[in-house]
């Protein structure tokens, strides 16, 4: 195996095998030094060469951010370059050292998905899933520029969100809460609108992770302790697809997120197709680069970096943290054989020595510098809160190698007025999956009694970094999490609002072991409640992923002994996605609400539905099936031989993830994808479909290339709407959602429907209001892998709209004009 050095010293002439193997159905390691001109991917674990790594054009909008840039460029010596591409230690969780003689400020990166994580007096926001189920746009943009105006407040010019990585392959993924969704379009959608939201507060946005990061288990690669970085005992798993799944599934949401012009992109950490996500050159340089036009820069997940000028080459801009040692440990440029950072200093050096081209490097940092001017973040930008320094415990003052120079107010309070939208946007992703009798929204009852490990305060302090037994969940573990300042507690709203209507009694247990071995009859005082409220939650978070997919704490046992005395009990989760509920038909089970993961305020979000001030609006971004088996594509979670490349993931499903699979192979489920119930009722007619266009083509004009690729494909085509009435007693949010089936002609294995629109409508008591949906081309075709383009197939097309995506309000066929 090659040394480090020799590897990053010999540029693009040499890389070791470990760099581009693929897996067992075999790659030319070292094709990649061949220039092609197709991103085509022919085969599971094969991934193509795709070389040089394009120039920024400023295309889209950043032409004159571009020339900034240059210019900035234009000045910097060849080791000032070499550190503008590098990570150092220091008081974000990513940094990028100034340089005070241009009056650069340098970089401040920080996590996360719903929070700006290391900081004080800052709001821990709903989850991406709890943003997914409320299938609302102007929610999510407003999400975003929220958290946008926290990070900016904060002085981070870069939040690492949002996510569409992973998509939701598999409901064990420890991920999936910081998505928000397991369709592409849903998950399209938030990426945009999040995007949007956080860039129009002044922030960089960062599209993560970067591609076909399905799962934890086996995520990074595993070093030999007696060895050196170079030294693995296994490789990171290979998430193994075809270019068709990679088109239509994995990389739709990313496609948004570029021609949302985000700022950067992350590189994950698992192999794709044999190749690391961060030097995949097809990924990187081929599809985002070139395909999608992304003018941005790439950013390596935080210890991704296993090369130096070979993943240069194939696209990726810049390292983080810098300074990572293979075993994740901070920093460690003391450790013999592990060198500090893969970049640095090594640029500098091969630069001076031909196998780097410096017009590369320059290209890495105009990408960078671009979205910087564009952002106006060379204006009266706030700097990085001091305290920063302090709670950051990945890169604590220890390991710093130069002064910071942190200025400015210390703990800065940015929260705001936030609490009112978290509280809104909790309730607008809790989904109400049952409700029998119209037991809910209660009325009053002077009788409570609250069971379960999810009710009350946390015993370990307000934080969700690690699985705790006792104490209500707001959000899930690892960079995605939060550090709440505060909770308000499931137990704690109940208790006010039954205190507000004059309830006699709120008894409460909170020991899951306790309710579930034990004959309820002895626990309740004589008056029997009147409602039994049933609060339970699953933990997931980042770097492993999750083991069941049933509730946690013995969560089962507890709803069947509830259930088994009280003829109205009403469950209520709190999880990181999707639960099987085998108690879901109890006849004493009445309700149900999927609460997800709603952040700092989460027991008034939950109360607000509870008692009707908030009527539920949310639907489900995912599948709940009858029984765990019932999925398909669960992680790869081991391997029976003991080879360096073994750890591969065949996405040999291809299209059929969640509604997808269930739909194509008729399987029943317990409430499918877009399910979710209201305190009203919805009708929905006179669904009518015409197109925008005469003579519509089989294949786009080609146009030059933008951000989010050929503008052809995000022409409006065609345009749909659809009656939606309020036939019920109360006013609420209908959430029509538009499915289109391709027609017999899309090539095998295409899936039955397909969401392709939604829209989210206030409705008084019968009200009708005019819902549109505009198709875009791209929403009418399929990605062809003969042409390399996308097909709008010949033939009728199925369009219905309804409720969920198995329940059809209305439906009607459409022939395309032109075809193929």
């Amino acid at each position: 195996m090659a040394t480090l050095l020799s590897v990053l010293l010999a540029g693009s002439a040499l890389v070791s095998a470990q760099d581009f193997s693929g897996g067992s159905r075999g790659e030319d390691a070292f094709s990649w030094v061949q220039p092609v001109n197709t991103t085509i991917l022919t085969e599971h674990g094969s991934s193509p060469a795709v070389y040089p790594s394009p120039n920024a054009t400023g295309a889209g909008g950043w032409e004159e951010a571009l020339q900034k840039a240059k210019e900035f460029v234009a000045q910097l010596t060849v080791d000032e370059k070499s550190y503008m591409v590098s990570g150092q230690p220091g008081p974000c969780v990513g940094n990028i050292a100034a340089i005070p003689r241009l009056g650069f400020p340098g970089l401040c990166l920080h996590d996360g998905p719903l929070a700006i994580r290391v900081a004080d007096y800052a709001s821990v926001f709903s989850a991406g899933v709890s943003a997914g189920a409320s299938w609302d746009k102007a929610l999510m943009y407003e999400r975003g520029h929220a958290m946008g105006q926290e990070f900016k407040g904060k002085g981070a010019h870069v939040a690492l969100q949002p996510v569409a990585g992973p998509l939701g392959r598999s409901g064990y993924a420890g991920r999936n809460w910081e998505g928000s969704a397991a369709d592409p379009y849903l998950a399209g959608v938030f990426m945009r609108e999040t995007i949007l939201g956080t860039q129009d507060a002044g922030v960089q946005a960062c599209a993560k992770h970067y591609i076909g990061n399905e799962q934890e288990t086996q995520r990074n690669p595993v070093f030999d302790p007696n060895g050196t970085d170079t030294d693995v005992i296994s490789a990171a798993i290979s998430s193994n697809l075809d270019d068709r799944t990679m088109h239509e599934l994995y990389l739709w949401p990313f496609a948004d997120a570029a021609r949302a012009k985000v700022a950067s992109f992350m590189c994950s950490y698992t192999r794709i197709n044999g190749s690391y996500g961060c030097q995949n050159s097809a990924a990187l340089n081929g599809l985002l680069k070139t395909e999608l036009g992304f003018q941005g820069y790439v950013m390596s997940d935080w210890g991704a970096t296993h090369t130096g000028v070979a993943g240069i080459e194939a696209g990726q801009d810049m390292d983080m943290p810098g300074g990572l040692g293979a075993y994740g440990t901070a920093f460690a440029e003391d450790v013999p054989g592990r060198m500090p950072s893969f970049f640095g200093g090594n640029i500098t050096l091969a630069v001076n020595n031909g196998s780097l081209a410096e017009t590369r490097v320059d290209d890495m940092i105009i990408r960078i510098m671009t979205p910087f001017y564009a952002l106006g973040q060379d204006k009266d930008f706030p700097t990085v809160d001091p305290s920063s320094a302090e709670l950051n415990t990945f890169s604590p003052v220890s390991t710093w190698k130069i002064d910071w120079n942190l200025t400015g107010e210390a703990s800065r309070d940015v929260r705001g007025d936030h609490a009112k939208l978290i509280r809104k946007h909790g309730a607008a992703g809790t989904v109400l999956l049952k409700n029998v009798n119209n037991a809910l929204p209660l009325k009053a009852p002077k009788n409570i009694a609250i069971f379960g490990n999810d009710a009350a305060e946390p015993t370990q302090g307000q934080l969700n970094q690690v699985n705790y037994e006792y104490g209500t969940l707001a959000a899930g573990g690892g960079s995605g999490t939060g550090q709440l300042t505060y909770i308000v507690t499931p137990l704690r709203a109940l208790q006010d609002r039954a205190a507000s209507d004059n309830a006699k009694i709120v008894q409460y247990w909170l020991n899951n072991t306790l309710i579930a071995d034990t004959d309820i009859d002895t626990l309740l005082i004589p008056d029997r409640p009147e409602v039994c409220i049933v609060l339970l939650k699953t933990w997931a978070e980042e770097a492993a992923d999750r083991a069941s997919l049933h509730v946690d704490w013995n969560g089962d046992a507890v709803v069947d002994s509830v259930a088994s005395k009280c003829n109205n009990t009403i469950v209520v989760t709190h999880s990181s996605g999707i639960n099987v509920l085998p108690w879901a038909d109890h006849q004493n089970v009445t309700a149900i609400l999927a609460a997800h993961y709603p952040g700092e305020e989460s027991g008034h979000s939950l109360v607000d539905i509870l008692y009707g001030d908030v009527n539920p609006s949310g639907h489900l971004p995912y599948t709940i099936a009858l029984n765990a088996t019932d999925y398909n594509a669960p992680p790869t979670t081991a391997i029976n031989t003991t080879g360096v490349y073994d750890w591969q993931s065949w996405f040999d499903e291809k299209l059929e993830i969640d509604y997808r699979y269930f739909d194509a192979h008729n399987i029943s489920v317990r409430y499918e994808f877009g399910f979710g119930l209201s305190y009203t009722c919805f009708a929905f007619s006179s669904l009518a479909a015409e197109p925008l266009a005469e003579n519509i083509s089989a294949l786009p004009e080609k146009l030059d290339v933008v951000p989010g690729g050929n503008p052809a494909l995000w022409e409006a085509v065609y345009n749909v709407s659809v009656s939606v009435s309020n036939t019920g007693p109360v006013a609420g949010h209908a959430v029509p959602q538009l499915y289109l089936g391709l027609p017999g002609s899309a090539p095998e294995g295409t899936p039955p429907r397909q969401l392709r629109g939604f829209e989210k409508v206030w409705l008084e008591v019968n009200q009708t209001r005019t819902v549109c949906f505009e198709l875009m081309r791209r929403d009418l075709s399929f990605w062809d892998v003969v042409s390399q383009e996308w097909k709008i197939p010949e033939g009728e097309f199925t369009v219905g709209v309804g409720e969920s995506s198995r329940k059809i309000g209305v439906e009607k066929m459409v022939e395309v004009l032109g075809g193929y």
